[in-house]
């Protein structure tokens, strides 16, 4: 059986909903502590998501007037600060 994989937009919207519960004070101190811990885990979670996507864009670059596709590499990154 498969296990239903979870989109990023769905942490972010479960991540979203724990800032709102957390920011409405009405938690327990014991459920303040449950639902930061769980922010945290989606908030890292989201975070490694990014930077997996970051190593994987492709940047779009004009070559002698023409376009072509190149790996985009974190050494860029570093060129440009």
């Amino acid at each position: 059986m498969k296990e239903k994989q979870i989109t990023p937009e769905e942490d972010i919207k479960k991540l979203q909903k724990i800032v709102d519960e957390l920011a409405g004070g009405k938690l327990t101190l014991g459920e303040s502590l449950r639902k930061y811990e769980e922010g945290i885990k989606l908030a890292r979670s989201c975070a490694s998501l990014l930077n997996d996507a970051q190593r994987k864009v492709e940047l779009l670059m004009k070559k002698d007037g023409k376009f072509s596709l190149e790996k985009f590499e974190d050494s860029d990154l570093e060129e440009e600060k």
